[in-house]
């Protein structure tokens, strides 16, 4: 069994859930988030958590769809191990329904460009400390060599 982030969490993106998590298996998109199957190692403390209540076990009859979306993106999306702040109108859209059609499949972005290279790698070495520095500009990195940024 594992855990997945579902349509709830699109055009909101808390992540009351990335704080809890032990093992850091959630990913963030432009504008939603996920949860690497491979990774989750079923603890279930982020499913209370959420405030859009997104996450759903994958034993839950609509979870498939969401296993599947999941699983996708968290190979292309950079992982997230700190809360942030939520989308600006996250609030207008929890709850509302049909907003797959709103997912962006772009990972967070720096200076308008993707997070990562095609192979998954970032753009940037592989010895930055958290890509979350990254994709939240306003926030200092704390560790990172800028002379290899793009």
């Amino acid at each position: 069994m594992t855990f997945v982030v579902t349509e709830n969490c699109i055009r909101c993106k808390y992540t009351d859930c990335v704080e809890v998590c032990p093992v850091d298996c959630f990913y963030e998109g432009e504008n939603m988030l996920v949860i690497n199957p491979d990774e989750c190692i079923d603890c279930g403390v982020c499913e209370p958590e959420c405030p859009a209540e997104a996450i759903l076990a994958d034993t839950d009859p609509e979870a498939q769809k969401w296993l599947d979306l999941n699983t996708r993106y968290a190979a292309l999306w950079p992982v997230i191990t700190e809360k942030i702040d939520a989308l600006p109108d996250a609030e207008e859209w929890n709850g509302v329904g049909g907003k797959l059609e709103h997912l962006s499949e772009k990972g967070c972005l720096i200076d308008g460009r993707p997070a990562a290279r095609p192979d998954g790698t970032p753009p940037w070495g592989e010895q930055a400390v958290s890509w979350r520095h990254f994709c939240h500009p306003f926030r200092t990195p704390t560790r990172m060599n800028r002379k290899n940024l793009p």
